[in-house]
């Protein structure tokens, strides 16, 4: 019983912190990215065929305005995936959205010393280029041209039936719509003064209703409705069953036994914490202090490799995340993914700290 009611309170205040301000934001977001862009300019940015300098210099940086958990930003990247992006841009968005949190670094250099916040920076935008990379070559070895068809072919008719037309409006509409999601997103997790904070949030969100009524078509509205639900219904069951397993878990898991485990910046050490952080749901910018204090590195118990390798792959992945993923792209892609993310963090922890030693 102890051990339910631990992963109820879990649950709880997953939802109590982050249903309002992050997931409903961002399946709007996902909502809209799946229904109002068009499928050229995703692929431009994030498919398999475009220059590599720019998809993953895009992919890599997102997560510095995007200040999201490692459920948030699954929404987002469903929406970028079911339009086309290619595998190894797409996962490098998936990584770098909650890794490279501009307040999460600044925030583990005052606290953690300055050294750990930038190697935490440096690591994580190296990885997200490197994951991608590697995702690109097992999965996207032959990739196809991705090519606009001549008007009035079959494949333009296809487009045309799976995408809203649009309705005397340019592209930059639909940017404009999304950049106002992402402004709720960000203002809604800001940590502004609660009054200022919610009028910025009330502001962004009238911005956006007025736009969404004046320009998109009866049908788009339809489709980015039916795009939002169809996202939350597909991720957010799983979401809630994998955050109470975790914290089942966290109520049996052996915290001094690991922090001692944790001593050393050996192999093992930074394996055993990048499988912690993997498993661990840590929320944004909690992750600082459940490695200073929880885990000891401010009290010098953990080593400094392990703390780099838990900062890495914590943010990023989480049981209620490893579900999502596997459900979005397969049990193949997740699991190289998730694997790839766990031993790169073990990779770099045990670099990081040969350095330091």
């Amino acid at each position: 019983m102890a051990a339910l009611q631990a992963g109820l309170q879990t649950l709880l205040e997953y939802l109590s912190a982050h249903v309002l301000t992050c997931l409903i934001p961002a399946f709007f977001i996902a909502g809209a990215i799946a229904a109002l862009l068009k499928t050229e300019m995703v692929l431009k940015y994030f498919g398999a065929d475009a220059p590599k300098w720019l998809c993953y210099s895009v992919a890599a940086t997102s997560g510095t305005i995007l200040a999201v958990c490692s459920c948030t930003i699954l929404p987002m990247f469903a929406g970028i995936e079911k339009k086309g992006a290619g595998i190894g841009p797409a996962t490098a968005f998936l990584f770098s959205g909650p890794a490279i949190n501009l307040l999460a670094i600044v925030l583990t250099a005052r606290v953690l010393g300055l050294d750990l916040g930038i190697a935490r920076a440096v690591a994580a935008v190296s990885m997200a280029v490197i994951i991608g990379l590697i995702m690109a070559a097992i999965f996207e070895r032959s990739p196809k041209k991705c090519e606009i068809p001549p008007n009035n072919t079959p494949a333009q008719a296809t487009q045309a039936a799976t995408e809203p037309q649009e309705s005397g409006r340019t592209e930059r509409i639909s940017v404009l719509f999304i950049a106002l999601l992402i402004g709720v997103l960000l203002s809604a997790t800001s940590k502004l003064e609660f009054s200022l904070k919610w009028t910025i949030v009330a502001a962004f969100i009238v911005a956006a209703a007025f736009v969404l009524t004046r320009y998109f078509s009866s049908e788009e509205k339809s489709a980015f409705f039916n795009e939002t639900w169809s996202l939350t219904k597909k991720i957010f069951p799983l979401l809630v069953i994998g955050t109470f397993i975790t914290g089942i878990i966290g109520y049996f898991m052996p915290t001094e036994l690991l922090r001692t485990a944790l001593g050393s910046n050996s192999f093992l050490a930074c394996l055993t914490a990048s499988i912690i952080g993997a498993l661990l749901y840590m929320p944004t910018l909690l992750e600082v202090p459940i490695v200073g204090t929880l885990f000891g590195y401010s009290t010098g118990i953990t080593a400094a490799g392990p703390a780099l390798s838990l900062l890495l792959a914590g943010p990023s992945l989480s049981l209620p995340s490893i579900i999502v993923i596997t459900r979005i792209i397969g049990i193949k892609k997740g699991g190289v993914y998730i694997g790839l993310v766990v031993i790169v963090s073990t990779l770099v922890g045990m670099l990081y700290g040969a350095i330091v030693s």
